[in-house]
């Protein structure tokens, strides 16, 4: 028997935007998910030198602007670890919000999605202001809420280097709340950060939830993660470990594959309990991420027409898989396949 969601509506979350289709964190990916239906938008958010809040998947910006080819910034180029791993580019707590503001936005996937390579340098990065006035602007122009899922990154790492993100972030919602016509929730997967959030912003707003993220079960912990005795995520998934994160939030926003987990020839198998055993403790689930591109797919979903090719009817079958197994919502590079799979059509 299929396990029904546990939400009044199941939410299809623009993942970066429409990144399938855009360069992802850019107000054009932003404004392609909400034009293809989604009913979230999700930034991801690190600082820069002095502070701002920007839109980027991660703090490493060589590969998502064209920061590698200006000369003016070669000498920024470091290494750094984060999140326990070791990794060498350009960082945006190394620029200050008017350097970034010089630089222009890259696709990210080239090898899988060449045709956004035609909005190279075309857009700039977005502040999470910029995000919430846009945001904003939508919801009034097209006449139904929109909401925000923003993701807080690398908060150890962050914090340690004296910039932390939660204080910032906070600051901004609280100036800016009068903005927020649709829903606003906060993710990350660093508890501490949640705990922390919720302890500054109580349980008293209604349209302000948490989520804890949870990577592939057998993720295990860099040193000094803020997941308190957890050493890594299949533990925050047993019984135990998702009445523990319903202390603090809301809702879990879990690895596809932690749901309805591939097989050796990376067919789906039975889901797992874990949706089950999440509404059980009273939380949400909302997983990520569906990409419509063949060489995301399941192999039962591919349709043999090319690795790169955005293959809608097999994306819609992998996502309905998901629906049946009771998920509350999701994250898709491609909303208006996303919209489809609810929808019905």
């Amino acid at each position: 028997m299929a396990e029904p969601p546990r939400a009044p509506k199941v939410l299809v979350i623009g993942h970066r935007g429409a990144c399938a289709l855009r360069p992802e964190h850019t107000l054009a990916s932003y404004a392609k998910a909400i034009a293809d239906g989604a009913d979230v938008v999700e930034p991801d958010l690190v600082p820069t030198r002095d502070g701002v809040l920007v839109a980027r998947h991660e703090c490493n910006i060589a590969g998502t602007t064209d920061v590698a080819a200006r000369p003016e910034f070669a000498a920024r180029r470091t290494t750094r670890t984060i999140d326990g791993v070791s990794e060498t580019g350009w960082f945006t707590l190394d620029f200050t919000l008017a350097e970034l503001k010089t630089l222009w936005c890259r696709e990210r996937l080239p090898q899988v999605r060449p045709q956004n390579m035609r909005y190279d340098g075309l857009f700039q990065i977005p502040t999470l202001d910029e995000i919430i006035d846009f945001v904003a602007a939508e919801s009034t122009a097209r006449g139904r809420p929109i909401g925000l899922i923003p993701e807080l990154k690398s908060t150890p790492f962050l914090r340690a280097a004296g910039l932390p993100t939660e204080d910032r972030f906070l600051a901004t919602i609280e100036r800016r709340r009068s903005c927020f016509e649709g829903s606003l929730e906060i993710q990350c997967f660093y508890g501490d950060s949640l705990r922390l959030l919720r302890d500054r912003l109580g349980r008293g707003h209604s349209n302000i939830r948490l989520m804890q993220l949870l990577d592939e079960p057998a993720t295990r912990f860099p040193a000094g993660s803020g997941n308190g005795a957890h050493t890594g995520f299949a533990s925050m998934m047993t019984p135990s470990g998702l009445a523990e994160i319903a202390t603090y939030a809301e809702m879990i926003g879990p690895a596809k594959t932690a749901i309805i987990p591939l097989g050796p020839d990376r067919r789906m198998r039975a889901p797992t309990a874990l949706v089950h055993d999440a509404h059980q403790a009273g939380l949400l689930v909302r997983p990520f991420t569906f990409r419509p591109e063949n060489h995301f797919l399941p192999a039962e979903c591919q349709d043999g027409a090319g690795d790169g090719t955005r293959n809608q009817a097999g994306s819609i079958q992998e996502i309905r898989r998901h629906l049946q197994a009771g998920i509350d919502g999701f994250f898709t590079d491609d909303p208006a396949i996303g919209r489809l799979a609810v929808d019905g059509a």
